[in-house]
């Protein structure tokens, strides 16, 4: 029997464009919502690492369409001092369907970046205001970095503005970037008047509140992946039209929508819009 193959980070960034990754991904959202069973992905696996503060994620899926039979199995921690190693690191495993062979093992460090990035955008180019030219990352790790990337290339904002807890790593970000971005001192001073918003912090109590988003905004809401967790507070969350990938996922996972009581008839699936 064959060995797997082994990709590394840096093969899956010569491979993994957003040119080829967003009409895939458009397609795979369509068929994963439309409750045929085209693409099966179960609510992810998440076992807590009280010890070390981290979580343990496994996330299985099959297309039918396609005929693959993969898994992602992602661990990330909450760390209250900065370290060179990675607050979210994983790997994806590609198997046989046929048989349960593994064919691959790819580092899911940039197709994790890229693909979260990548369904934001897309949300954003059927949710966003007609007019929209002043983006708000809030956030700057790794998730903010590939945010601005997708972001600056698929529309024509204006401006980018970011706002990250710590100066050192907005700075960071700010050097990382290729384009302009102006840093905010304050989470208001970066969202006041922004047209797109981003949340990709790790935050566990609401960092975004109503009173400073401009009616008509759209906000993808990426880092409260734990049921207590928050980024959103409870006036915006009940004030808004929702768009979830799965209901399932959302009313289990999401901490924003647990906490906020938001368990209302208007989800909407990002495939209905």
């Amino acid at each position: 029997m064959a060995q797997p193959v082994l990709i590394s980070a840096e093969a899956v960034e010569k491979i993994l464009q957003y040119r080829e990754l967003v009409p895939r991904l458009e397609v795979a959202i369509g068929k994963f919502s439309n409750g045929k069973g085209e693409i099966v992905q179960p609510v992810r696996s998440v076992l807590a690492i009280e010890k070390y503060n981290g979580y343990l994620g496994v996330m299985p899926a099959y297309s039918a369409h396609d005929d693959v039979l993969a898994t992602k199995i992602v661990a990330f921690y909450q760390r209250d001092q900065p370290s060179s190693i990675p607050a979210h690191q994983a790997s994806v495993l590609l198997f046989d369907p046929e048989h349960g062979t593994l064919k691959a093992v790819m580092d899911g460090k940039v197709i994790t970046e890229k693909r979260t990035a990548a369904v934001s955008a897309i949300a954003t180019k059927f949710l966003k205001p007609v007019q929209a030219d002043v983006l708000c990352i809030l956030g700057s790790g790794v998730q903010a970095v590939s945010h601005y990337e997708i972001f600056t290339e698929m529309f024509s904002f204006k401006e980018v503005r970011v706002w990250g807890r710590t100066k050192e790593n907005v700075d960071r970000f700010a050097r990382t970037v290729r384009g302009p971005v102006r840093v905010c001192s304050s989470v208001k001073e970066a969202v006041v008047g922004a047209d797109v918003i981003v949340t990709v912090t790790m935050a566990t109590k609401p960092v975004l509140f109503a009173e400073w988003v401009k009616p008509g905004a759209h906000i993808n809401a990426v880092g409260a992946c734990r049921p207590d967790w928050r980024e959103l507070d409870d006036v915006l969350m009940k004030s808004a039209v929702l768009y979830v990938d799965t209901r399932e996922g959302a009313m289990k996972e999401s901490g924003d929508v647990i906490l906020s009581g938001v368990f209302g008839s208007y989800f909407r699936s990002l495939s209905q819009s």
